[in-house]
């Protein structure tokens, strides 16, 4: 049963009954009991600046007494391996770097600027207009135009403050090279805006009519940067791939991979983030791209590696998987006996896990997100936007800096200057601030909707958490009880998939930044009719099971539990200030009666489930093959030749010591220019350890630390 962790292609399937088993485990209570007097704490900003613990978030109960075990989870990013299982249920792994058949015309191949046209006059012109600097990078840049070379990166041109005469060179491109495109970007923070020259396949197809804004659609489907205008009928507009990548988050590879084709973040689909700390592989799609183009940064990129390419007709939305397929890697594993051990990973199998959103759900700062959420859900515009942008505990000098001078001076320009890009919440809030001083409403719906969203969902998440705690703790895990909320039987475990949770894309499952677009209409009103509240006939005929039990996340469309767990909603919110029933302010986004909500169900198994023991001695040497592993190895490619600064350094796993490269990322959003060498020795004399080696599936919006806290009963913020 678990003595491999090779699994076929597979489908997501209903795991089996809780009748099933002869003696159901009574519930285990992790930490201290939840009770209501905790409405008497109050929960400011000061008591919650703090790294957040489970408890307070609503996280108390395991379904097993088994015992734990030690263990160390993620010592290595590649100790966590996520696949993403795609909507007829296969695993998505990176297999191949083979291009696919490309059956386009040669006039759709044709360059469309290769008319044999001599461009020196213009180019002259140019250098009149805007120097020598950029003249000759101009001429270098249409010298690989015209070559058709496929490393023809954008250009920027040096920053220019003067925005008439930057108007005047957006023209002179556009009266004179009709197969480049031109648009303002900021080059570095606190810099003058420069203008970025890129070529279009389309001649000028990818141009948008002038004063004409691209609006931010409340839907999910793919951004549609039309390119080419020239694309045959016969071959799907999008460009499906894999998407591997090691310890860089979906965002992060994808942005790297946009800036060098040239196109914007947004060109690209993808059914839901992956975790950071993590080696993970994941289906993307971008508009009418050549695969060619995406095989040949391969060689360019640093943890990122894309490949099965095949060309479809749609492409990818939030929420379009059904899960993930995690193997994880806890090392240094101690417990009294290997039996202990054991017993805990049958256990897991066998029972399962409460379904709790995890940690990560809430935030990795000192202010968690759902404080932010209630605060947005008071209609306490100016407070919500302290909350983001104050000063907080953990972070890297520049961005404390950052905050904390806006906090002193208020200047937002200077403040501006001195944040890092990647804190897009609080940067959107600032630029509009700027805008529009005192407007902080509007300063907060300036966030990207896939973000400000976030806030809110984690409160609903919050008030969950605490509800399923007293479920389990009040009525144990054995049976259902009169007024739960259970799945009807007429629902299938598809339809389940797709209503479990009201944010399908926020598939992170323990991500570091599970930042993406947030949903409140998934749950659709008439999947309201799969969920009954049990009443004495259906206990009568024992219908139903506490695998069938759901709880509700608080929104116009959804019921309540017909017995006291109702109240823990209720009451949780109302010492917070905030009603489930209506709204106190006019911002129909930040309001719980505008929410529809959703269920999601209180326990969960992990589905396909096997695990191994493994005893090691080297804590550098990888346990698990990752997909690019088994790619190298397949191809004779079992020890990889790297060059670093023209160097070659040989990654082999028998050498006693690991060369570990990548480029080496920092808090602040700013990388190292160039890639650092990091050797681990080990010492002559290495102990023996003990490793536990798991692999199951999850269904989106399941959080896999969860079933790792089941094993281990110990906290997942220490663990």
């Amino acid at each position: 049963m678990h003595s491999t962790l090779r699994n076929p292609s597979m489908r997501l399937r209903a795991p089996p009954s809780l009748s099933a088993l002869l003696s159901p485990p009574k519930p285990y209570l992790f930490s201290k009991p939840f009770s209501l007097s905790y409405l008497s704490r109050p929960r400011t900003l000061a008591t919650m600046a703090k790294t957040l613990d489970e408890s307070d978030v609503g996280i108390s109960c395991c379904v097993s007494s088994l015992a734990g075990f030690r263990g160390i989870l993620k010592q290595r990013y590649s100790d966590f391996i996520v696949n993403e299982v795609d909507s007829d249920g296969n695993i998505v792994r990176l297999t191949s770097f083979d291009l696919p058949p490309e059956e386009f015309d040669e006039k759709v191949r044709e360059n469309p600027c290769s008319d044999g046209k001599d461009y020196t006059s213009e180019i002259e012109s140019f250098r009149s207009l805007c120097g020598e600097v950029d003249a000759d990078a101009l001429k270098a840049f249409l010298g690989k135009v015209l070559a058709s070379e496929s490393d023809a990166s954008p250009i920027v041109l040096s920053p220019d403050p003067d925005k008439s005469h930057r108007a005047e060179v957006h023209n002179f491109f556009k009266r004179n090279f009709k197969f480049l495109v031109t648009d303002t970007v900021e080059e570095s923070e606190g810099s003058s805006k420069c203008i970025r020259v890129r070529f279009s396949s389309g001649k000028g197809g990818g141009m948008s009519k002038r004063g004409m804004k691209r609006k931010d659609t409340k839907d999910d489907k793919p951004f549609d940067s039309r390119g080419s205008k020239n694309w045959p009928e016969h071959i799907g507009k999008f460009l499906r791939f894999n998407l591997y990548k090691e310890n860089k988050d979906t965002q992060e590879a994808l942005g790297l991979i946009g800036k060098m084709l040239g196109v914007h973040q947004r060109s690209f689909g993808f059914a839901g983030t992956k975790d950071k700390r993590a080696v993970t592989t994941q289906r993307v799609t971008i508009f009418k791209q050549h695969a060619k183009r995406l095989a040949e940064l391969n060689s360019r990129l640093f943890g990122v590696k894309v490949g099965d390419f095949c060309y479809v007709k749609e492409g990818l939305v939030l929420g379009q998987l059904a899960g993930n397929r995690f193997t994880i890697t806890l090392r240094v594993v101690a417990a009294d006996c290997k039996d202990t051990i054991k017993a805990a990973a049958d256990g897991l199998q066998r029972n399962g896990f409460i379904n709790y959103y995890g940690l990560q759900r809430f935030g990795s700062g000192s202010v968690p997100t759902h404080l932010v959420g209630a605060a947005l859900l008071r209609g306490e515009w100016k407070g919500a936007a302290a909350l983001i942008l104050d000063p907080r505990e953990g972070e890297r000098p520049i961005t404390r800096e950052a905050r904390e001078y806006y906090k002193e001076h208020g200047d937002v320009d200077s403040t501006l200057k001195k944040l890092p890009r990647f804190l897009v919440a609080e940067r959107a809030i600032l630029q509009c601030l700027k805008k529009s001083p005192g407007n902080y409403l509007q300063a907060l719906k300036a966030i990207p909707r896939t973000l400000r969203m976030m806030y809110v969902h984690s409160y609903q998440s919050f008030l969950w958490n605490h509800a399923a705690s007293m479920r389990v703790q009040k009525y144990g895990i054995s049976q259902v009880v009169l007024g739960d909320l259970v799945l009807c039987k007429e629902i299938s475990p598809a339809e389940m998939a797709s209503s479990d949770n009201p944010d399908l894309e926020d598939d992170c499952n323990d991500g570091d930044n599970c930042l993406l677009d947030l949903s409140d209409g998934v749950h659709s009103e008439e999947k309201v009719q799969f969920v009954k509240v049990v009443d004495s006939e259906d206990l009568l005929k024992g219908l139903y099971t506490f695998e069938d039990v759901v709880l509700p996340l608080p929104g116009s469309k959804i019921l309540y539990p017909a017995n006291d767990i109702a109240g823990v909603y209720h009451d949780l919110a109302k010492k917070d200030g905030i009603s489930l029933t209506e709204s106190v302010h006019g911002a129909k986004e930040f309001s719980i009666s505008n929410l529809k909500g959703a269920y999601r169900r209180v326990f969960q198994r992990p589905i396909d489930f096997v695990w191994e023991l493994l005893d090691y001695t080297d804590d550098n040497i990888p346990l698990v093959e990752t997909d690019l592993d088994i790619m190298q190895k397949d191809s004779g490619l079992s020890n990889k030749e790297v060059f670093v600064d023209g160097i070659s350094v040989s990654q082999t796993k028998n050498l006693d010591s690991e060369v570990s490269i990548g480029k080496h990322m920092v808090e602040d959003g700013n990388a190292d220019p160039s890639p650092t060498i990091e050797l681990v020795h080990n010492s002559d004399i290495q102990s023996p350890k003990l490793a536990l080696k798991l692999a199951f599936t999850l269904p989106t919006s399941c959080y896999a630390t969860m079933a790792v806290r089941e094993l281990l009963k110990s906290s997942t913020s220490v663990c």
